[in-house]
């Protein structure tokens, strides 16, 4: 803002206020209208500049959310897939020595891949769903036929292939044959 310039004494219409000028140097005068439009223009000039770093601001913030989201959304599996590399290499290494192996030997190694497997599943909250017995429930279970087989209609009678969930829903729903209501 810029300093407020007094009005040179003998230059105002009123003589009573000339004369007041001169006799008190330090009295206020009323701003001429052009530096209140100078004022009035670095004002808005400073508000459009604010505005302009807001807007600018937003942007980028919205930009990098944009980005933290994609890389989300891309890298999401990696730790889950970093822990079935231990598992592939068990396998892999199942595979090397089956010609100097014995049945026993290969068996023993499938069941501790098989333990690993179940290890990385449980790090992940991958729940197994084997419904045998339970009530048919078709969030979580497929059914793929009906049966006609003691106990209560509409009750698992065989799981055909086990359910998972992941964290709470259903990754895979379990394939069933379901009792069927009698006749």
């Amino acid at each position: 803002m810029s300093e407020k310039e007094p009005i040179p004494a003998g230059t105002s219409e009123d003589p009573a206020l000339d004369s007041a000028a001169m006799a008190d140097p330090n009295l206020e005068t009323m701003p001429s209208l052009e530096d209140l439009l100078r004022q009035a223009e670095l004002r808005a000039e400073e508000h459009h500049d604010a505005w302009l770093r807001a807007k600018a601001e937003i942007e980028n913030v919205r930009r990098r959310g944009a980005e933290e989201a994609d890389k989300a959304r891309k890298y999401a599996a990696e730790k889950f897939a970093s822990d079935l590399l231990a598992v592939k290499d068990s396998l892999e290494a199942a595979l090397a020595s089956t010609g100097s192996t014995s049945v026993e030997s290969l068996t023993s190694g499938v069941e501790v891949t098989l333990k690993q497997l179940a290890g990385v599943f449980e790090r992940h909250q991958v729940v197994e769903v084997s419904p045998q017995g339970e009530k048919f429930d078709p969030n979580q279970h497929q059914a793929i036929g009906m049966i006609a087989a003691e106990g209560e209609p509409n009750t698992v009678a065989n799981v055909l292939q086990k359910g998972y969930l992941l964290n709470g829903r259903v990754l895979r729903p379990a394939m069933v044959m379901v009792i069927k209501p009698a006749e």
